[in-house]
Order: C-alpha cells, then sequence, then structure tokens
C-alpha cells in the first residue's frame, strides 16, 4: 500500500506568521517530558493544568511524562482581549486539597506573570510539598512581577500569539502551531 501524503493545515488568513511549527512544539514536549519524568520519579506528581489555554500543551505533555502522575485543574482569568485586566479571578479551584502533594503547574504562556505570581501565592498557602510551573511559552520581556518556571518551552519576543491552546476571545485554540496575530483590527 503506498504512503499517504500528509496534509498540513493552511496557515489561518489572521495569522502574520507561524512564529512554532507543530513538529518543534511536539519535539521539545518530548524533552521537557523525559526532564519531568527523571526529576519527580520516585515521587507522586499531580499536574495541575491552567484552563483552558494549556489543555492540548498539557495533553501531550501527560503522554510525554512516563511516570505515574494525578491531573486537576484551575481556571483563572485575568485577561480580556488583547491585555490584562490586572485583576485575577479563580473561575475554577482545585477538586483534591493541594496539601503534601508535589504539585506541577502546567501553563500555556508566563507574560506579565501576574496570574501566575497570584497562584503560585494562593497555592503556597495549602501546604503542598512543593510547587513548580511548567510553562510552553515564556515572553520573559513582559513581567511585570518575577516568576520563576522549572521547565520552559520555548522563549518567544512580545508578540500576541495564538494556536496550540492560545487563544483571543476564544478563537484559533485549534491551531496547529503558535502563530503571531495580525494587528490590522483584531
Amino acid at each position: 500500500m503506498p504512503a499517504k501524503s500528509i496534509q498540513t493545515r493552511p496557515v489561518h488568513p489572521d495569522i502574520e506568521r507561524i512564529l512554532l511549527e507543530e513538529s518543534q512544539l511536539q519535539a521539545r514536549i518530548k524533552e521537557m517530558g523525559k526532564q519531568i519524568s527523571r526529576d519527580y520519579a520516585g515521587r507522586k506528581l499531580t499536574i495541575v493544568g491552567i484552563l483552558k489555554g494549556s489543555v492540548i500543551f498539557l495533553s501531550d505533555l501527560m503522554r510525554a511524562i512516563t511516570i505515574d502522575c494525578t491531573v486537576d485543574f484551575m481556571c483563572l482569568s485575568s485577561y480580556s482581549g488583547k491585555g490584562s485586566t490586572g485583576v485575577v479571578r479563580f473561575l475554577l479551584d482545585l477538586r483534591d486539597s493541594a496539601e503534601g502533594r508535589d504539585l506541577l503547574i502546567v501553563e500555556d504562556i508566563v507574560d506579565t506573570g501576574l496570574t501566575l505570581h497570584y497562584l503560585l501565592d494562593n497555592l503556597k498557602t495549602r501546604g503542598p510539598k512543593s510547587v513548580e510551573v511548567c510553562a510552553l511559552l515564556d515572553k520573559a520581556e513582559c513581567r511585570k512581577v518575577p516568576v520563576y518556571a522549572k521547565y520552559v518551552g520555548f522563549k518567544i519576543p512580545n508578540h500576541f500569539v495564538v494556536g496550540f491552546g492560545l487563544d483571543y476571545d476564544e478563537k484559533y485554540r485549534n491551531l496547529p502551531y503558535v502563530g503571531v496575530l495580525k494587528t490590522d483590527g483584531k
């Protein structure tokens, strides 16, 4: 049987350019999964996915992690459109207690650090054994407060990016790549 050619989706018309191709994302996620598996070997890891942006990254990352782990979710909001409101709201909290657990926060992107800083301060009051951060993307030049992600997929410049779970007004999450959104009226 002849091999099938793989069709890739065309670039969405609202995307200025692709910043990270799907193959780059998948290769780096596999590397991160191996590192996390080594670092947490023999420990009880709880992965905490921050909804909604991390869901695609989280799914691929969990498949790349080779140790037993559990998963829980949180949802926080501080964005409206392209900008941060500066006010962090909890929309969904952990289902289980964080006490005595090794927590790995999985984020799609860290930029200003405001949401992550708020989340880390909150979680540390709950008595976890440890709390670390894993972020697919890091926009360090946008930091307003100091936060540290132990595991970072890619450091990126200050562009508004969408795709691979990241959105603009709930659109573009399903794109298989990370792209820079056009600025003409978006």
